[in-house]
């Protein structure tokens, strides 16, 4: 049943994004907005492969483990209504946004992830440019959903689903969307989650929802030109090498010679959960340690436009 679900998907999804991505590609050549370039395009091919290789490889395991946490479920759904779609669509997306709030803020997950953000350019392609290993865990943050009652097949098909909308956000084209700015994830949202300014890492992680990012404080708004600087897409030290093994290892490679340091075996394993950017001599920040610097100037010397407190009020709520 999940392959026939599938395949509808896929013959929904795959001129869905074949029509929108060659739009987005001739209006930004017309206009010369260099939205695009071919390495970049190539790179995101290059990683989606990966990914999804991977995520066929693991995902009979992942159903396995899943069902068998929903054979202990506590919850039996006597019929699979409106009701219980929309409830398995909110209690995925909740999950889904612990799981991506961890990948930024455990380094060793971050490892994983970074790939998704290392592009310095930021279209539809992006949203392809997966975190390449994320499917050997990912599973595990949805075995509550499985405890919980609902079955795994259902499970993926709406984690499918919701990642239609995770790719199509991956635009420059769509500005705002209204009242829709304060539900669903929009392409606004998803742009201040892709930048590199200080203000905005680590920020905006819900998926389809943003609610989330509201609820639990990571939520910033995209501020205009004349309350913050213009948003810079990619890494905040962009790569030195960008080989294709580079791209997927280069954050592991940094990790490794971090930990062989000479230090005791306590700070080695701090290294591997705290976010990225710890350090324990201060020689590097995290995003969180950045941002309370920015403030601290901005405070003292006004370099936020005359708006400090308003910039302060939106990165910390």
């Amino acid at each position: 049943m999940l392959a026939i679900y599938e395949q509808w998907l896929l013959l929904f999804s795959i001129p869905l994004y074949t029509v929108i991505i060659l739009t987005e590609i001739i209006a930004s050549h017309w206009q010369h907005k260099r939205y695009y370039t071919w390495k970049d395009t190539v790179q995101n091919i290059y990683l989606m492969l990966l990914n999804s290789g991977l995520d066929i490889f693991t995902r009979s395991v992942s159903l396995l483990v899943l069902t068998y946490f929903f054979n202990l479920h506590i919850v039996s759904f006597t019929e699979k209504s409106w009701l219980y779609w929309l409830l398995l669509l909110i209690a995925q997306d909740f999950m889904y946004y612990w799981l991506h709030r961890l990948d930024h803020l455990v380094r060793f997950f971050w490892a994983t992830h970074v790939t998704h953000h290392s592009s310095p350019v930021f279209n539809l392609t992006v949203g392809f440019r997966s975190s390449v290993f994320q499917p050997v865990y990912r599973f595990i943050y949805f075995i509550p959903l499985a405890i919980a009652g609902f079955h795994p097949l259902d499970i993926a098909l709406i984690y499918s689903a919701t990642q239609i909308w995770g790719i199509l956000v991956h635009t420059n084209y769509v500005k705002k969307m209204g009242v829709l700015e304060y539900i669903l994830v929009t392409p606004s949202h998803h742009r201040v989650h892709h930048a590199s300014n200080v203000l905005y890492l680590d920020r905006n992680m819900g998926m389809f929802l943003i609610v989330w990012d509201r609820l639990f404080g990571t939520f910033q708004e995209e501020l205009p030109a004349h309350k913050y600087e213009p948003i810079q897409f990619g890494l905040t030290k962009p790569l030195a090498k960008e080989t294709p093994a580079q791209l997927v290892f280069h954050e592991w490679i940094d990790l490794w010679h971090t930990i062989k340091q000479p230090i005791p075996l306590h700070l080695k394993f701090k290294y591997l959960i705290m976010p990225p950017g710890w350090s324990h001599d201060g020689s590097s920040k995290t995003s969180e340690e950045l941002r309370r610097e920015m403030f601290i100037t901005s405070a003292k010397t006004n370099a936020v436009k005359g708006d400090f407190e308003t910039v302060q009020n939106n990165a910390f709520t």
